[in-house]
């Protein structure tokens, strides 16, 4: 593809030579002759510099690179769709595998493809042009709307909700049964979980995500939130739009997280949490019942970030302290005998 040809694909403003050819796409390290690659400030000029690549996406024009640049408000952004573009390639459209076993219930829209060992239980709904890979089992009344990806070993359980555009990697369970039990006569009995799970349009599923139907209504999961690999999500919790949440979270039952927020890697969030609107929650922190300001939080239990760097700064010094403290004691009680 000319390079002339991908700067109007992005709408950039193109510098240099506009006939050459592009015929792959990496980071800048990676980039051999012939790739584009980006670079998104002034700091990695040298690392620029160094790169093998052809051409560049920059927000502006770097005078220090002697190759075509294309500039772009957000050239991270641009590199993705250069990606898409090069290595992105549509799911062809397959139709129904005679070895998948579809109830004669179910109903399934236009251009579906349903691939070998799928099993798609009574009264399921398909929409058109979804793709559902081996192995994976639809529940009994679920619905999934149009243009979805499900991958490989993914389980939807009876009564689950997914909306359009949605992407659920391989090995995930959405509709599993809540943690819920009750003690009783010096034994658990478990509470039905008979509620439901929806997942609401261009939400993306890691791999091996669970996430758990709820114990009456319904765990939600908003528009445009993407879900790493290995998160839990318990019963009857309700994660608003565009929320990040990075691999290994785990998220308690009726919890609910506002729209925007950020949870990175092993976050812990109690029962009954209310996380407001916009919070980030740092790496390995643990979060209490109770109700969560707009902030930026670390630590278990949370506390604001800035807060967090000072303890944390603190509690390294905890065993040069201790040593201090130990020689003033003995120091105190020299003192001490000899008054006596």
């Amino acid at each position: 593809m000319k390079l002339s040809e991908i700067a109007r694909i992005l709408n950039g403003k193109l510098e240099g030579n506009t006939d050459i050819e592009i015929s792959g796409a990496r980071g800048a390290q990676d980039s051999q002759e012939g790739d584009i690659t980006y670079i998104t400030g002034s700091k990695y000029i040298e690392v620029a510099k160094k790169s093998k690549a052809s051409a560049f996406i920059a927000k502006e024009k770097i005078k220090e690179l002697d190759k075509p640049q294309i500039i772009v408000e957000n050239p991270q952004l641009a590199f993705a769709k250069v990606l898409e573009l090069f290595y992105v390639k549509p799911h062809p459209y397959k139709g129904i595998s005679e070895k998948a076993l579809l109830a004669s219930t179910a109903k399934i829209g236009e251009n579906v493809t349903i691939y070998p060992f799928v099993y798609i239980d009574e009264d399921a709904i398909i929409q058109d042009n979804s793709v559902i890979y081996p192995f994976s089992f639809i529940g009994k009344g679920s619905f999934i709307g149009s243009n979805c990806m499900i991958y490989s070993d993914v389980t939807i359980r009876e009564g689950v909700k997914i909306g359009n555009r949605v992407t659920i990697h391989a090995g995930s369970v959405i509709g599993s049964d809540g943690f819920g039990y009750i003690f009783h006569e010096d034994k658990h009995v478990k509470i039905p979980q008979i509620g439901g799970v929806i997942i609401e349009d261009d939400v993306e599923i890691g791999a091996c995500v669970t996430i758990d139907r709820a114990t009456t209504g319904n765990t939600i999961i908003g528009k445009g939130t993407k879900i790493d690999n290995l998160v839990q999500i318990a019963h009857n919790v309700k994660i608003g739009q565009n929320v990040i949440i990075v691999s290994q979270v785990g998220i308690a039952g009726s919890s609910s997280v506002g729209d925007g927020c950020i949870l990175t890697g092993q976050v812990g969030i109690s029962d009954h949490v209310e996380i407001e609107a916009g919070t980030i929650i740092t790496a390995q922190s643990g979060v209490m019942p109770g109700k969560v300001p707009r902030g930026i939080f670390s630590g278990s239990p949370i506390m604001p970030h800035r807060e967090w760097l000072r303890a944390n700064a603190i509690f390294q010094k905890l065993p040069e302290l201790y040593k201090k403290i130990k020689e003033l004691e003995e120091k105190v009680k020299k003192l001490e005998d000899r008054n006596d």
